[in-house]
């Protein structure tokens, strides 16, 4: 078989395996066919990465159709900076709220309550404002409650949490006089493993008590639209506070357990328990103040956020 005769079959080889178009040294360039378009390989003289050299043949690999921005051409590389592309908008802020409960709860041997507890925020990805409130006020009676409230400065300090400092503000009326404080905020807010979503928080008063709290809720899909949702809370305190009956070291112990249907991802209406138990020296101030230490209720409400 001669020198040509064998040249041609291992160029037609090459071309059917690799899809590339195989020419003789010397000669002219000849069009590749890209999508159906034709294209001009380079001649011989051209030393690219897109030549592949085998005896006796120059075969040229057809070349993917990449944007010139992406492959470095140099006329764009040239380009002056107002016709550069739009850039991405990574810094963007959003604003979330979400009231979690916002219940009526049955108690038994105590007046019926309503109860809200919501928080949000506003920021990028980074760094946030957050606004939470709780509060209950009662729905039989003469009017008693309590109502907090939250200001939080937030930064992301490790994925899925963030570190928060701030300041609250909590209130207190019935029928003696009403109370309030302020307190100073530090504390963290995240995802621990297993899905529990935690706030962990430390709070110095303008009286200089402190107490901390720990607030744990996860959530169980019984199926995409019917999910259970457990939650516990627990404080601390290292002094005592007769005026909103807080007595030191462990204070109150709080579980729940709700059962809500989405009826919308962002609408659920939910029925459940909720168990409110006075710990340590905290039971003899909520007792002198006419309050219940073992607070059992059910709770029929709402959960929304937008």
């Amino acid at each position: 078989m001669s020198a040509d005769i064998r040249a041609l079959a291992v160029a037609a080889l090459l071309t059917a395996l690799t899809g590339c178009q195989a020419v003789r040294p010397g000669e002219p360039p000849v069009a590749a066919h890209v999508g159906g378009a034709p294209r001009f390989v380079p001649d011989a003289a051209a030393t690219t990465p897109d030549v592949v050299e085998i005896p006796g043949v120059r075969a040229t690999a057809l070349q993917s159709a990449v944007p010139a921005s992406i492959a470095g051409n140099s006329d764009t590389a040239r380009a002056p900076e107002d016709a550069w592309p739009a850039p991405v908008h990574d810094s963007q802020f959003f604003t979330f709220l979400r009231a979690e409960q916002l219940e009526y709860r049955v108690r038994d041997g105590s007046p019926n309550a309503v109860r809200w507890e919501a928080q949000g925020w506003h920021g990028g990805d980074y760094q946030k404002l957050w606004i939470k409130t709780e509060g209950e006020e009662s729905a039989q009676g003469s009017s008693e409650g309590e109502v907090e409230v939250q200001a939080l400065y937030s930064r992301v300090i490790a994925p899925f949490w963030d570190a928060q400092i701030g300041a609250r503000y909590d209130n207190q009326w019935g029928p003696g006089p009403n109370e309030d404080r302020w307190f100073g905020v530090l504390g963290v807010q995240g995802f621990s493993p297993y899905a529990f979503e935690v706030e962990a928080a430390l709070f110095i008063s303008d009286d200089a008590d402190v107490s901390a709290r720990l607030t744990a809720t996860t959530d169980f899909l019984i199926t995409q639209r019917l999910i259970l949702q457990p939650r516990f809370e627990a404080e601390v305190a290292a002094n005592e506070v007769e005026e909103f009956q807080v007595g030191r070291g462990l204070s109150y112990v709080e579980t729940g357990l709700r059962l809500r249907y989405e009826i919308r991802r962002w609408f659920a209406p939910y029925i459940g328990v909720n168990w409110l138990r006075s710990v340590g020296d905290s039971i003899d101030l909520v007792r002198d103040d006419g309050g219940d230490t073992n607070d059992l209720a059910l709770v029929l409400g709402i959960s929304i956020w937008f």
